[in-house]
């Protein structure tokens, strides 16, 4: 017997309203397990899927146990007993189970498995029983039918109570018959030849052949009935609802079997009408989860294009809020540089007022060097005058002749120097007249600079301004966009949620539509010579159970 390990002694005690549902093929390897009995085993559905089912047997349960459990299931019989499960990491449950055969075609194909809560008492009785069966069973007890029966005498006329109604019926007027017959045959060897031995005798062949006959009226009315309606409802438990019932009378087994056929009609037609809303509410929680699927991804890919352009855009403001700086500079710059440039228009304009003074000044000076150009030639007259009036005193004169000529000679140079004085003075007023000109022309072009500096300096402020109003709104948008990003994010969150939803939608529904697949509703033939079933069947999370699984059927 396999033994499974860990153990520990914590037990899991299962949830009220819940069962526990798995089924199996013929060999006890499991082709289906419902989420409760995935959440309560601990393992995870593809460890249990095409296991065998001694994968959560408890070293605890005995062999007899499992002995009565398969003798009974394979004479084709329900079986109902408690079981001692354990767990993947060690701990252990009860279960009260109900193990049913499943016939197709007249043989068994695998089995279903329905697992309980069982109360406290029945977990008490069990453990009791099933430790004294590990400790040698001192008491002979017998396990038949999920049933614990005595051993000895009182345990073999309990079992008396488990015959069937047949042999019931058989036994009693068997016995009947058989105690009537040796009456009729020991009055028939008498031979006393009396009247009254006579009639005793043939009342006694009588109520032999009266005994037959209602033990034969007894198996056509009670037992043929009872058996029939058995097998039915056997089939009924297994799950398969395509069996047909024959009423061939209208007493109280006739109701029963009536009852039972319009229990399976009933059956039929809900479990199908299920099946077919089951099949149309598959497509559709496998097109809302796809849809979801889809939705999700985008939406993702969306949130992703959103962090992007929050980041782009922020990286935009920085950028921008560092031009509008620069530009702030820029502007400061320009308005600098027009107070610089009013400054030097200033000086220019002083310069060219400079210049016209030097110019008016050197005019004067002409004026000057003029009247000296006037006195010295008045002058030169006058020595010449004076050389003649010197000439005709004759002796007296010489010394005044000296006198006018060097008088001459000075009136000559100083003629000289004012006109080399005049000359240097033409040539610079020429030149101040140049330097006018072009101080002038400078303080023109200054004026015009100026004048360009304050355009500048006016489109520099209405850039800074633009720039400002366009940090601020590049601010609010990357705020807009930042929330976008985060209703975005959170809109992502709910989708991934919804479809999540929606594929647990689409597992559960698989889940009832593969709880509900272990009843048959069209027949099918027993196929002889083949496998009933496989040991690696399909997980139910596939869309659909594949042919040697608990079929299917529309």
């Amino acid at each position: 017997m396999r033994v499974n390990s860990p153990v520990t002694n914590n037990e899991f005690v299962l949830d009220d309203g819940k069962t526990i549902v798995s089924t199996t093929d013929l060999k006890g390897k499991i082709q289906y397990a419902n989420p409760y009995f995935i959440e309560v085993s601990g393992f995870a559905e593809d460890e249990l899927i095409g296991a065998p089912q001694n994968i959560l047997r408890h070293p605890d349960m005995p062999a007899e146990a499992f002995a009565d459990l398969w003798l009974t299931i394979k004479a084709g019989m329900p079986w109902t007993g408690m079981v001692k499960n354990r767990c993947k990491n060690g701990d252990f449950y009860w279960v009260l189970a109900n193990v049913t055969p499943v016939i197709e075609g007249g043989r068994p194909v695998g089995y279903m498995s329905v697992r309980t809560k069982p109360n406290r008492e029945q977990v008490r009785q069990a453990d009791d029983l099933y430790r004294e069966l590990r400790n040698g069973n001192p008491r002979g007890l017998t396990l038949r039918h999920g049933q614990v029966l005595r051993g000895g005498l009182v345990g073999k006329l309990a079992r008396l109570s488990h015959l069937s109604l047949a042999r019931h019926i058989g036994l009693g007027l068997g016995g009947v018959s058989l105690m009537l017959a040796l009456l009729a045959v020991g009055l028939w060897t008498s031979g006393d030849g009396s009247v009254l031995h006579g009639w005793l005798s043939t009342l006694s062949a009588v109520a032999v052949v009266g005994a037959l006959y209602v033990w034969y009226s007894l198996h056509q009315a009670i037992v043929m009935p009872l058996q029939q309606a058995i097998g039915f409802a056997r089939k009924m438990a297994g799950g398969d609802l395509t069996g047909a019932l024959d009423i061939p009378q209208h007493n109280d087994m006739g109701q029963l079997l009536a009852a039972l056929r319009q229990t399976n009609i009933n059956l039929h037609s809900i479990i199908g009408d299920v099946r077919a809303n089951f099949d149309e509410i598959k497509l559709a929680t496998s097109e809302i989860a796809s849809g979801n699927m889809d939705l999700s991804g985008r939406t993702e890919s969306q949130a992703s294009s959103l962090q992007q352009t929050a980041a782009s855009m922020e990286q935009l403001t920085t950028n921008v809020q560092q031009s509008a700086g620069n530009v702030a500079s820029a502007n400061e710059l320009a308005g600098q540089a027009s107070r610089i440039a009013a400054q030097g228009g200033n000086i220019v304009s002083q310069v060219v007022q400079t210049m016209g003074d030097i110019s008016t000044s050197s005019r004067k000076i002409l004026d000057i060097i003029g009247m000296i150009d006037g006195i010295a030639f008045q002058t030169n007259i006058l020595a010449l005058n004076a050389a003649v009036e010197a000439a005709r005193a004759g002796e007296h004169g010489k010394g005044f002749a000296v006198v006018a000529s060097e008088v001459r000679s000075l009136a000559h140079r100083s003629a000289t120097a004012a006109k080399e004085v005049k000359q240097l003075i033409d040539l610079s007023l020429s030149k101040v007249d140049a330097g006018t000109a072009l101080t002038s022309n400078a303080g023109s072009t200054m004026s015009e600079v100026i004048e360009s500096v304050e355009r500048v300096t006016h489109v520099m402020d209405e850039i800074s301004s633009a720039t400002q109003q366009q940090s601020h709104g590049l601010v609010q948008v990357n705020q807009a966009v930042n929330q976008i990003d985060d209703i975005t994010q959170q809109n992502a969150a709910l989708v991934e949620q919804a479809a999540a939803a929606a594929r647990s939608l689409a597992q559960q529904a698989e889940w009832v539509a593969q709880a509900m697949a272990v009843f048959k509703l069209k027949e099918i033939a027993a196929r002889r010579g083949m496998p009933q079933a496989h040991p690696h069947a399909a997980s139910p999370a596939t869309p659909r159970l594949e042919k040697n699984k608990f079929k299917q059927l529309a």
